[in-house]
């Protein structure tokens, strides 16, 4: 392909609602018809498309992802825009991995765990520094917390323009781990990190209880004040989703930093239940798409 585009947006699992919010929210965005290309199915708005030909679904929303991975490595996008997928979907099909950041990864970043799942809401920015695991599998190292915290202040300083961004890391533990009492991890390795980063020169906050600090930004959240840091770092997939969706589900967008091109996907998943009524909420892709474009 010879053209270039701004970003190029997947349309998805093929049984799910990916079409339907992609089409809505081009609809009431409406960017320019040379900034977006689409990749998978067709659907009913005036943008090109690169179509997928592949009936198995898992392969299909592989083979859409391989696609847009290769236009990025050709510099002929910025920016990636991914509808939901079926993580059973993709690993029916024989593609083991456990979501879409982890395939984009390994097509973008081959044996480096670069790929940092960001969740933006406006200002409200939390980082997980773990994906998808079970919560027994959760093991915490110095090395890779200060290897994600820097791509995360490299992020923050890069698109948004800070100079110095304050950044704030949640405990592992309740209450901090209570000295030791309910667990070591602060003190065997979230402090040492800490002290490592502070060392060269990024602001990020000594651990702090996940519960008290969520209900104070929170509450500057809804209250439409300035928030107390830039951006949250929470050890474990619920630990940071929990809140942001309470806070923002329909405006919250993921999305994948650390890779040589920036992806926001909607915070909603599949909804096979609703998909082909009319009746999906695209407000979640509207803000993916915007972010996208703001940021690419």
């Amino acid at each position: 392909m010879d053209k270039s585009y701004k970003i190029a947006i997947t349309t998805g699992d093929k049984l799910g609602i990916g079409k339907e919010i992609t089409k809505k929210a081009l609809d009431i965005i409406k960017p320019k018809r040379d900034e977006v290309l689409i990749v998978g199915e067709k659907i009913d708005v005036d943008y090109d498309f690169f179509e997928i030909n592949e009936e198995n679904n898992g392969k299909f929303c592989y083979k859409s992802l391989e696609y847009v991975c290769d236009l990025a490595k050709n510099k002929k996008i910025k920016a990636i825009v991914t509808s939901p997928v079926s993580k059973f979907v993709l690993n029916e099909a024989g593609y083991n991995f456990s979501g879409q950041t982890e395939v984009l990864e390994h097509l973008l970043s081959p044996n480096q765990k670069r790929a940092q799942m960001l969740f933006i809401a406006g200002g409200l920015k939390v980082m997980l520094l773990t994906r998808h695991l079970a919560l027994k599998d959760i093991k915490l190292n110095i090395d890779d917390i200060v290897f994600q915290t820097k791509i995360l202040n490299d992020f923050l300083k890069e698109k948004y323009n800070l100079s110095c961004p304050k950044i704030a890391l949640c405990a592992l533990n309740p209450h901090c781990g209570e000295g030791g009492l309910l667990g070591s991890d602060e003190i065997e390795i979230l402090n040492p990190a800490v002290d490592i980063l502070k060392g060269d020169g990024i602001d990020i906050t000594k651990p702090l209880s996940a519960d008290a600090l969520f209900a104070r930004v929170g509450k500057q959240y809804l209250n439409n004040q300035k928030l107390s840091y830039d951006a949250i770092i929470a050890c474990y997939h619920d630990q940071g989703l929990c809140p942001i969706k309470a806070l923002a589900f329909d405006s919250a967008v993921n999305t994948t930093i650390g890779l040589s091109v920036l992806r926001t996907s909607p915070s909603s998943g599949t909804a096979y239940d609703i998909a082909n009524k009319g009746i999906a909420d695209p407000h979640s892709m509207i803000s993916a798409i915007k972010l996208a474009l703001e940021l690419a």
